[in-house]
């Protein structure tokens, strides 16, 4: 079996998540929290549509966390961010936090906007 060592280059992967925090890189933030290309930032969820907006020449799509259970995100956020040209895939946070690490790991241009589980 051959082992690869995993180099990112412009975001960090999620290490972890717990009952309202995410590990990004080695460090814990607590709450909502948007994070790619641009570093980590807190989240102030579904009504911060300018932070998500923002990153439509940076990234291909957003995967978008809606803490434990899958749910769907307001149908405006859907349609604002598909109009400015970012990709949205929604999921349940842990699941958004898998496939965003994959996809990173791939070199592939990924954000992630994750609720607390």
């Amino acid at each position: 079996m051959r082992l690869n060592e995993i180099t990112y280059t412009d975001a960090k992967p999620v290490d972890g998540y717990g009952p309202g925090f995410f590990r990004i890189g080695g460090t814990v933030h607590h709450g909502a929290l948007l994070t790619g290309p641009s570093g980590t930032a807190p989240w102030g969820g579904y009504d911060d549509l300018s932070a998500l907006v923002a990153l439509a020449d940076k990234v291909d799509v957003l995967f978008i966390g809606t803490g434990a259970e899958i749910a769907h995100i307001p149908g405006g956020l859907r349609r604002e961010l598909e109009e400015a040209g970012v990709g949205v895939e929604t999921m349940s946070s842990p699941a958004a936090c898998r496939t965003y690490n994959v996809l990173l790991s791939e070199g592939r241009r990924v954000a992630l906007a994750v609720l607390p589980v």
